[in-house]
């Protein structure tokens, strides 16, 4: 939701804001992720030379724009010290890959970076899956793999899902993770008017097991 609001404008301003929404979004629900990027769109802060103004301290971001954003003090930091980064580094760009971004920007650790590289920079293949808490777990549930982190989900999944669906895999169950949170009758009904109603309902069974 907060991605597909921000996508206007220039390439490398829409690569920033992208950034801003993952580093934002963990332990954080989607509306509360959209609310503080739309304030902060609002005021002209989604840009590394806006939030680099001596005026946009840290007490700033996590009370004003951030209230309602999980960690926020923790992340008014990080967001802090990844423009200084940016500025820097990469002419108030984002980096090129998603091992830059783990290596290079504080907070930004893998399942932001990869969906980061996606999104952002849309390569033709790139160089990983994201996979959060809530994925791990589902993915165990359906057993389509066998693993005790999210990093070892990562690599089962990496090593049979095809490369051409690496790209949309993120997004896709990033989605299907709110609509079932947030939007369940939605989703029960689509489930029960697609061509194999059984299959959906389990997936939909196993996502709600996974949630309780």
């Amino acid at each position: 939701e907060a991605l597909a609001a921000l996508k206007s404008g220039d390439a490398k301003g829409y690569r920033f804001q992208a950034l801003v929404a993952l580093l934002l979004s963990s332990q954080t629900k989607d509306a509360a992720v959209s609310e503080a990027v739309q304030l902060m769109k609002r005021d002209n802060l989604l840009s590394v030379p806006a939030l680099l103004q001596p005026n946009i301290t840290h007490d700033v971001l996590a009370n004003k724009y951030l209230a309602l954003v999980g960690f926020r003090n923790n992340k008014a930091k990080y967001l802090k010290q990844v423009v200084e980064i940016l500025h820097r580094d990469y002419n108030d760009d984002i980096p090129p890959t998603a091992d830059k971004m783990i290596d290079e920007l504080p907070g930004i650790g893998p399942k932001m970076a990869y969906i980061c590289e996606a999104v952002a920079w849309d390569p033709e293949i790139p160089s990983g899956i994201g996979v959060d808490t809530h994925m791990h777990r589902l993915f165990n549930l359906l057993g389509w793999v066998k693993s005790k982190t999210p990093e070892q989900t990562r690599l089962q999944l990496q090593s049979w899902l095809p490369l051409e669906k690496w790209k949309t895999v993120n997004l896709l169950w990033v989605g299907f993770g709110q609509q079932v949170q947030q939007q369940k009758e939605v989703a029960l009904k689509q489930a029960l008017s697609t061509g194999r109603p059984d299959k959906a309902l389990h997936l939909l069974l196993c996502s709600n097991q996974e949630s309780t």
